[in-house]
């Protein structure tokens, strides 16, 4: 298993909440600035819109890089994020 980050191991350690966007592994100022202008200002509906795509890796990642420009490695680091707080809480 590839190391985590502390900012993923604190995103799956609890309940989401009303965490913002910014606090999930590989979404940063810049992404979360993007994110937000596009109404997806906290970390649920970004989880939503993961889940409205099924828990699809790749089309997430894709649906990531398309919207707001996102890398592969933010992209997986987000994804990451999402799947283990899936398996941890859903």
């Amino acid at each position: 298993m590839s190391s985590t980050s502390v900012k993923h191991q604190n995103f799956i350690s609890e309940p989401m909440g009303d965490k913002p966007v910014t606090e999930l592994a590989g979404i940063g100022d810049a992404l979360g600035s993007k994110l937000h202008e596009i109404g997806f200002d906290k970390a649920y509906v970004v989880l939503g819109q993961f889940l409205l795509l099924k828990k699809d890796e790749e089309l997430f990642m894709e649906w990531l890089k398309d919207t707001i420009d996102a890398n592969k490695k933010q992209g997986g680091d987000c994804v990451q994020c999402l799947v283990e707080w899936c398996d941890a809480f859903l």
